[in-house]
């Protein structure tokens, strides 16, 4: 009911508060809240793509924000947006949980799983393939190659220039490790290379702050 509630403030572009969260989970649960809000958001990041963030903490308000720009669909097809999103990021899970490329038939193994098939086309998003070959593709979020040397030729996908810009390795792996009921730090190898990530992003976001002080006091 709580994830609902949420996925229809996102619809309408308005924040939720935790007074108006109570009120949907009804008083008599208000001490579960905090698990019941966990477990909503985890379906939400999983499921939707979507990260519940606070924007207000004096007024305990919250806005729903999209873990990727996927170009919008419409106002009317929402939530097909929304679902590609948490496709997408699951697929790049895939990927990272495979050494940073996951050959077709990993993808499609982990896609069956969730009900996907190629040449079956879906409710929501028509024909599989084309979405990770051609859609995912032309957006720059995955790439889709053959693997070097493969004779007959087999293929494989990597994260695409957009995913490596719009989310993080610590981030898709926070998904997958509750697909499957763990901890990030339950993948140690994976938990370690994702870490160096954050801290490359860091020094990368620390150069760029000192560049633009640099020109900045040059200017004047």
């Amino acid at each position: 009911m709580l994830t609902k509630f949420l996925v229809e403030k996102y619809k309408w572009n308005e924040h939720v508060t935790w007074a108006q969260m109570v009120k949907v989970v009804q008083r008599k649960d208000k001490e579960q809240l905090p698990e019941i809000l966990r477990r909503a958001c985890e379906r939400l990041e999983v499921v939707f793509g979507l990260e519940l963030k606070e924007v207000d903490p004096s007024h305990r308000s919250y806005a729903l924000i999209k873990m990727l720009r996927l170009p919008s669909e419409g106002s009317q097809s929402t939530e097909r947006s929304e679902r590609k999103t948490g496709l997408l990021m699951n697929i790049l899970g895939v990927i990272f949980m495979n050494g940073n490329s996951a050959t077709e038939e990993e993808i499609w193994e982990f896609l069956n799983v969730l009900g996907f098939y190629a040449g079956r086309k879906h409710v929501l998003f028509g024909e599989p393939k084309k979405l990770l070959t051609e859609d995912f593709v032309q957006q720059n979020y995955l790439e889709y190659r053959q693997v070097p040397g493969s004779d007959p030729p087999r293929y494989e996908f990597l994260w695409g220039p957009r995913a490596h810009a719009e989310t993080t390795k610590m981030k898709v792996l926070e998904i997958m490790a509750r697909l499957n009921e763990a901890s990030p730090s339950a993948f140690l190898s994976l938990y370690e290379e994702a870490l160096r990530d954050e801290k490359e992003r860091a020094e990368v976001r620390a150069a760029a702050r000192s560049a633009k002080a640099i020109a900045t006091s040059k200017a004047k």
